[in-house]
Order: C-alpha cells, then structure tokens, then sequence
C-alpha cells in the first residue's frame, strides 16, 4: 500500500497534475449541469435529477460527466 504523502511532500510536477485534473473534472462538470438545466427533458435519457445529482455529488474524476455526455443525451426528434 503507498504511504500518504502531505501535499508540502509532492514533486511540482505532481502538484500540477492534480490541479489540472481538478480543474479537468471541475469543467466537465459545469459544462454537463448547464447542459441538463437548458436541455429538454425529451432530449436526455432518464431523469433530470438523477443526472443533475449524480454530476454534482459523485466525486468520478470526470467519469459521470463523460457518461452524461456520451450515454444520457439523446438525439432530438423532429
């Protein structure tokens, strides 16, 4: 098992890639919240809430957001 390391203990360059992948998860999860809040609720797959919920709360580094963006919206019909 890794032992723990303080934040004071990490290389630059491995402060700089949990910044960026913060950022990273944090973007995509604006971007799919603002998605589910202007899209119709005909356009995505499920509910809403749930997406909105699962988006905002489950900590995934970008995983949810990523399958909001590629499974939850669907094509509209016209």
């Amino acid at each position: 098992m890794a032992t723990r390391r303080r934040w004071s203990e990490l290389s630059d360059r491995s402060r700089r890639l949990i910044i960026a992948g913060a950022a990273f998860e944090g973007v995509l999860k604006v971007m799919a919240l603002a998605d589910i809040k202007h899209r119709p609720a005909n356009q995505i797959r499920g509910s809403k809430s749930v997406w909105a919920t699962a988006v905002a709360l489950v900590n995934s580094a970008g995983a949810v957001p990523l399958a909001y963006f590629l499974f939850g919206r669907s094509t509209p019909h016209g």
